[in-house]
């Protein structure tokens, strides 16, 4: 069934084709090669309807016209002429044979180029004679024809200013002569074979003429101008015209203006020929006037403070002007005067901003031409060279705008591409206002004001009379009338009738461009009477018998006429004021310096865009992309105006370089500031506010949003989404910076995890801020994919592995532990092991934190944690390494440890081999000397093993180290583990009883969380459209209950790590821990661990007591935990505590205190000796430190052990065979 019209309007008018994206470009005009119906020319084929006599005026108006267009041509030809010399073949001496061929397509190739040269010395001979032709018409002493009209003297100076470019550029050009040069050494090769060449030497040389003599054009003109007299009268009338039409600003597009400022000192110096004409002339215009004309104030930099203040005015009248149009046309039956004075601001409005974006427009163009004529002087390079040399491109460009100048110019370039969108979007909305304001300008004048003129002041001047009466007569539009025209009224009716003005309704029906001629054209009848020489200008009072008031009307109305073509040609008009091409155009610099172009840094529109990333400038970073249009305009201007492929494939090849720089640099900038902004979040709050310098912490706001929402930057023709590659860019960079920071850790040792994480938050929260704007991955997806840990039965990471690395290669062998601080040190003892590891990477600092003051400051936090590992450091590898990779490392670190146990094996049966076969109790008559030398003479067996003891020793070092980083690593997960418990306990209905052990509800009863989505889902709620999903959910319910509920119970990482210490020395216990053969404990000839433990502890308590080497600083607390670990795994703790030789020299040293203190004599029998009883002391404290540790988490009467699920959650304790294959497994819960 088809849809009903009105319907499907309605459903149509509710969609929405605006986005969010921010108006922060240009109009952004689409490159096309195309001529659009408002640049075609404006031919004045109906002047002769109107009968007004000047069918001969128009037709030499149209005869200027269109040698303007021709000579805009020749124009376009001359600038965009390059040498074809410079292209041409040189031929090797091998193929001198070939020199005639040569010659002959050297010819060919140039001869092309040469006719075109020829057709532009034919073209402004004809030009040249034409002006001075007409000008000679309107200066005869006997006025003969009408004229010249306004339009008549516009299309002159037009021509004229057509012939001053070209004289310039043929002057400029340096290539011409030397293509022609070689051209004519070419024909006169190839011209030898050829019959009746006179003609073509003869054409030779007048071209060779025109092009080397400077002026040629100019010349030409003033021997065609001068060949009869009296031309002097045309030329004053264009230079008071010209002069007066700069000082009342009657030329609204700035295009106009310079047409005028280039065309009047020609016109002077054609003027003032001779010192009689000379004296007429500054008569009637004054010196002062001329030179006041160009003096002004041409850099940016001094105006822009105004141009602020007029852009921030316009743009809020013009929106409110634009509000109140839109109130009107969503009115019906507004009233009449309200709704024409909406209107008629609207076109005020207009105008106004014409104007503006004109003298803007005039501002750069002025500036442009300043910074061309006046070079830097003494340019300093910004790179290091020993000698740099600068081209005058770069000196008049480059180097010649200050960092002040390159802002005024981005916001000046900002503020009128910003202008031109804002009324290039109003297009629609504005038209029918401008033309019926127009019309009622129009109709308003020559219905009323006309009228009232003719009933006063003109009652009795036939002449005029009929002038105005021909102008109501031409543009009266009686059609809108309400009341009746005059030829149906009484004339000049008396009384009240006299002062009735006409009403018409408004009508979107402007004039012609016949009309606006004509009116102006019998406008200056009127004022001047046709009399070219009437003193005091066209306006000027001196000489006429028409009241001011009258005059004052009548020139209002001839400015508004000059104006409603421009205003009617809207689109056409904003462009032309906008476009600022003519920034990137350097042909004359490219010639002079002899270069094929340019680098982009000496590109004006690069330097403004680079400028805006590199200041930083918060204010300024919104119209970063405004610079980008002056490419858009040049591109416009190479295929439109100058129709040459060439310059346009070079704009796009610039383009294509500077955006792909662009990018880069932008999103280094966006990357830069979001860091630093997450840097700085991230710093204590306390810290900063202790500090007198907080502040250059703090990061101050870039409005980078409103770029980052740029999904249509328009450029040569092309729709670029910024936004899309911004975020592929940012992408990359996240996960370069993450690489980065894996390669950084990788170069450094385990201690440099905390920083490792620091900066991995700072990445992660910037990543989050950014997130805002752009549609990044996910940052879990980008660390994951970088520590190459995607797949699914990946459990290796590279943090894993690297930490596994560091830990076998430096911590374990290079590391001691602190039992009192709880941390691992690097000894300074030990010589280092040769670890490789790649050189530091390098980076730009917002791979780091963003900032240098950042930077610093994280890295003085960062070294708070370089030089121990402890549990800041653990806690930062449980939090990195997470639930999937910290199985693997704990597996790895236990397997190391077996290892180490079956390494240390032949060790140990080394050193019991070597051991007296007796030993017995050390006796106390000896007294603590007597027993420290017979546990010497016990041990001096070991002499010889010394290496067997060096190695023992790190043995059990290195195994007492894991065992200790298991405990701080169980202790950070206990945390972590009761921190998730605490948030799960309540959704699982568990609640703390009496004894502190959990209470759960009956199996019976649902848990909090199962309950609550089982009562939404079984809730009936119509309005709700998918009830269906609730009971997915309900069940999704049920399996978190399930997953949480099974996770509670957590075992213990440390008596995991005990436990598969203790199956993994029931190998070696048949060896290590002898059983007696009697039964009875054996006292003398044991050799079990034990014994073998206690005297390397003897061994390394006496040295550490010495001065070097300092055996406690080699191996520290680990020693003790790894030792008396194996000692109480093997059920031998009571056999060391009775029979360790420390504690025997102990208990003697304490009865023989006793006895001296009893006997009241000073205890100097120890003397020399107290060190080495102070560090027996402090061993036996450690080691019972550690036995009544492992007695709490691991009793030997019941062995138990637990098992880590893959996902890293440890299970609690399950009962099995104490054995290694079982751990091998990893059981799990009723296995």
């Amino acid at each position: 069934m088809a849809v009903p019209v009105d319907e499907a309007i309605a459903a149509l008018s509710t969609f929405s084709l605006e986005d969010d994206q921010p108006e922060i470009q240009g109009p952004g005009f689409w490159v096309s090669s195309e001529r659009g119906a408002t640049t075609s020319p404006i031919e004045y084929v109906d002047v002769s309807a109107y009968r007004l006599s000047l069918s001969e005026d128009t037709k030499a108006i149209n005869q200027l016209n269109l040698l303007m267009r021709e000579g805009k041509e020749m124009g376009s030809v001359l600038y965009t002429y390059r040498s074809c010399v410079k292209a041409l073949p040189q031929l090797p001496d091998s193929m001198k044979h070939s020199q005639a061929d040569l010659y002959l397509e050297t010819y060919q190739v140039l001869d092309l180029e040469m006719s075109r040269l020829r057709e532009i010395q034919r073209w402004q001979a004809s030009a040249s004679s034409k002006l001075a032709a007409d000008m000679q018409r309107f200066s005869r002493p006997e006025r003969r024809i009408n004229g010249p009209t306004i339009t008549h003297l516009w299309s002159m100076l037009k021509l004229l200013d057509v012939l001053i470019q070209l004289d310039h550029l043929k002057n400029a050009k340096a290539s011409i002569p030397n293509d022609f040069s070689w051209y004519k050494r070419t024909f006169t090769q190839v011209s030898v074979q050829w019959q009746d060449t006179d003609s073509m030497r003869e054409e030779l040389d007048d071209l060779q003429i025109f092009l080397s003599t400077r002026w040629a054009i100019l010349l030409n003109l003033h021997v065609e101008m001068f060949r009869v007299n009296n031309v002097e009268d045309i030329l004053q009338v264009l230079i008071v015209f010209a002069v007066e039409s700069l000082e009342l600003n009657f030329a609204l597009l700035f295009p106009e203006r310079y047409i005028l400022l280039r065309v009047l000192p020609v016109l002077v110096v054609l003027a003032a020929s001779s010192e009689k004409d000379s004296e007429s002339l500054y008569k009637r215009v004054k010196i002062n006037r001329l030179i006041n004309i160009f003096k002004r104030q041409y850099l940016i930099i001094n105006h822009i403070g105004a141009i602020r203040a007029e852009h921030d005015d316009f743009s809020i009248r013009f929106a409110s002007a634009l509000n109140q149009l839109s109130l009107l046309r969503s009115m019906d039956g507004a009233d009449v005067e309200w709704a024409k004075e909406v209107k008629g601001n609207v076109y005020d409005m207009v105008v106004e901003g014409f104007q503006l974006l004109s003298r803007w427009t005039a501002r750069i163009w002025e500036q442009c031409a300043w910074k061309f004529s006046r070079p830097c002087k003494d340019p300093v390079s910004t790179e290091s060279h020993e000698t740099a040399s600068f081209s005058d491109y770069e000196k008049v460009v480059r180097y010649n705008y200050s960092a002040d100048e390159r802002k005024a110019l981005v916001e000046l370039v900002s503020y009128i591409k910003g202008i031109a969108s804002l009324m290039q979007k109003s297009d629609t909305l504005v038209a029918d206002a401008l033309w019926e304001t127009v019309h009622a300008e129009v109709q308003d004048f020559v219905q009323n004001t006309l009228a009232t003129m003719l009933r006063t002041t003109f009652r009795k001047k036939k002449d005029l009379s009929r002038i105005l009466s021909d102008m109501r007569t031409l543009s009266a539009d009686w059609m809108a009338n309400t009341s009746k025209p005059d030829s149906e009224m009484p004339a000049f009716q008396q009384g009240g009738e006299e002062s009735r003005a006409n009403f018409f309704y408004p009508r979107p029906v402007a004039p012609t461009a016949a009309q606006v001629h004509c009116l102006q054209y019998l406008i200056y009848e009127v004022v001047s009477g046709g009399n070219m020489r009437k003193p005091g200008g066209l306006f000027g009072n001196t000489g006429s018998d028409i009241p001011v008031n009258d005059l004052k009307q009548l020139e209002t109305f001839f400015y508004k006429l000059g104006f409603f073509l421009h205003i009617l040609d809207y689109s056409a008009t904003v462009a032309m004021l906008t476009d600022v091409g003519f920034l990137w155009f350097r042909e004359f610099y490219l010639e002079s310096s002899r270069v094929i172009q340019f680098p982009i840094e000496c590109s004006l529109p690069w330097m403004l865009v680079d400028h805006v990333i590199e200041s930083q400038n918060a204010g300024l970073l919104e119209n970063v992309l405004m610079p980008f249009d002056i490419y858009n305009d040049a591109a416009q201007q190479a295929l439109v105006v100058l129709k040459q492929r060439f310059l346009y494939d070079e704009i796009e090849a610039e383009v294509d370089n500077c955006f792909d720089i662009f990018i880069s640099k932008f999103c280094d900038a966006v990357f830069t500031y979001y860091k630093s902004w997450a840097a700085s979040e991230l710093l204590d709050p306390s810290f900063l506010f202790a500090l007198d310098i907080g502040e250059k912490f703090s990061v101050q706001p870039m409005r980078f949003s409103g770029l980052l929402k740029m999904t249509r930057v328009k450029l040569l023709g092309r729709t670029i989404n910024l936004r899309s590659l911004t975020t592929e860019r940012i992408n990359k960079v996240f996960r370069e910076n993450i690489e980065f920071l894996f390669d950084r850790f990788e170069t450094q040792d385990l201690c440099a995890i905390v920083e490792l994480e620091k900066l991995l938050e700072i990445l992660q929260l910037a990543h989050e801020l950014l997130s805002k704007d752009l549609a990044l991955d996910s940052f879990s997806l980008m660390l994951n994919e970088m520590q190459e840990n995607v797949s699914l039965v990946s459990y290796s990471s590279r943090l894993a592995s690297q930490i596994w690395t560091e830990m076998q290669n430096d911590f374990l062998p290079n590391f001691i532990l602190c039992n009192t601080t709880q941390r691992f040190v690097r000894s300074s003892k030990v010589p280092p092991a040769p670890v490789p590891k790649p050189s530091v990477p390098h980076a730009k600092p917002n791979f780091y934190c963003g900032t240098q003051d950042l930077n610093s400051a994280y890295q003085s936090y960062a070294r708070l944690h370089s030089a121990f590992f402890g549990l800041p450091h653990m806690y930062s590898t449980v939090r990195l390494l997470g639930s999937r990779s910290l199985p693997w490392l704990i597996r790895a670190l236990l397997d190391h440890l077996s290892n180490k146990i079956t390494t240390l094996e032949p060790l140990i049966t080394g050193l019991q081999n070597a051991l007296p076969k007796s030993i017995g109790l050390l006796p106390f008559d000896g007294g603590v000397a007597g027993c420290v030398r017979i546990v010497q003479d016990h041990l001096n067996c070991w002499q010889s093993k010394s290496e067997l003891k060096i190695e023992a020793l790190r043995g059990i070092k290195e195994i007492g180290s894991v065992l200790y980083w298991m405990s701080l690593l169980d202790i950070v997960l206990r945390e972590v583990d009761t921190s998730q418990f605490m948030q799960t306990a309540p959704w699982l209905g568990l609640t703390p009883g009496v004894d502190g052990q959990v209470i759960q509800f009956q199996d019976s009863e649902d848990s909090p969380i199962i309950s609550l989505f089982k009562s939404i889902a079984t809730t009936s709620n119509p309005s709700f459209s998918n009830p269906s999903s609730l009971r997915v959910l309900s069940r999704q319910a049920e399996a978190a209950d399930l997953l949480y509920k099974s996770n509670i119970n957590a075992g213990s990482v440390l008596e995991y790590s005990l436990a598969f210490t203790s199956a993994a020395l029931d190998k070696y216990c048949s060896k290590w821990s002898v059983i007696p053969k009697t039964g009875f404990v054996d006292i003398t000839t044991s050799k079990d661990f034990y014994r073998i433990y206690s005297g390397l502890q003897m061994e390394y308590l006496e040295e550490a007591v010495q001065a070097q080497p300092s055996r406690h600083g080699m191996l520290g607390d680990s020693i003790a935990w790894g030792g008396c670990t194996i000692i109480y795994l093997l059920g031998q703790q009571l056999h060391f505590e009775l029979f360790d030789f420390s504690h025997q020299v102990l208990n003697v040293a304490e009865v023989e205190v006793a006895a001296i203190a009893s006997a009241h004599k000073n205890p100097h029998i120890v003397q020399g000796l107290e060190g080495l009883l102070e560090a027996m002391k402090k061993g036996r404290r450690m080691n019972n430190h550690v036995f009544s540790m492992l007695k709490a988490r691991c009793p030997l009467e019941d062995k138990q052990a637990c098992a880590i699920r893959q996902s890293g959650a440890p299970l609690h304790r399950i009962k099995f065979d104490n054995t290694v294959s079982a751990f091998e497994t990893l059981p799990q819960k009723g296995a």
